[in-house]
């Protein structure tokens, strides 16, 4: 397991955010407690609009049967390897503000800073995490008994991570896959 995807950057970023990458392949070691409490705790201090916090995560360890239901409103590309996982957590976005029950236009972009948060604490204890929009959104919306202001926006499988040689195909091939980004000139537009 000698094999992690460090990003090969073009320039100083962080080790942290290098060594951060969602593989598919989770060991049966289970994250104690105290881990996850961390890990969602990072999230909770994210940045968000009007400090307004619009996320919420529901989650279930392997051995409940709050698991079971998560990983069944799963796509058939994600089941296979993410049931794996010694967690699942559903990030949920609050689409209206609290005080008001206004629409919050940055609910979605709060979310995905928090996650990030989760994602990069989650890696700095050596746990795994990989997002997966690939789920049925009504199911688990049922599921969880949201309501008409939340949306189920990702699944995160958390755990461990493994060899990618239990992996059956096409999963194993991109567990071993090299990461790549597009170059900064695709994506970053300075403006004079």
């Amino acid at each position: 397991m000698d094999h992690i995807k460090i990003a090969n950057t073009k320039h100083d970023v962080l080790d942290l955010i290098k060594n951060r990458w969602s593989p598919r392949s989770f060991s049966d070691k289970v994250i104690s407690e105290n881990d996850l409490n961390t890990i969602l705790e990072a999230a909770a201090w994210a940045a968000s609009a009007n400090n307004e916090q619009p996320w919420q995560y529901y989650y279930a360890s392997k051995s409940s049967d709050g698991f079971a239901r998560i990983a069944d409103s799963l796509f058939g590309g994600n089941k296979p390897w993410a049931q794996n996982a010694d967690v699942l957590i559903v990030a949920v976005a609050r689409k209206t503000y609290e005080a008001n029950q206004t629409e919050n236009p940055t609910a979605l972009h709060d979310l995905g800073m928090a996650n990030a948060n989760l994602l990069l604490q989650a890696s700095e204890l050596n746990i795994y995490g990989h997002m997966m929009g690939g789920f049925d959104k009504a199911k688990i919306s049922e599921t969880l008994e949201l309501s008409e202001t939340q949306a189920a926006v990702a699944v995160i499988a958390l755990g461990y991570r493994d060899e990618a040689e239990k992996l059956e195909e096409p999963f194993k091939t991109r567990e071993l896959t090299p990461r790549v980004r597009k170059p900064l000139n695709e994506f970053v537009f300075p403006q004079n």
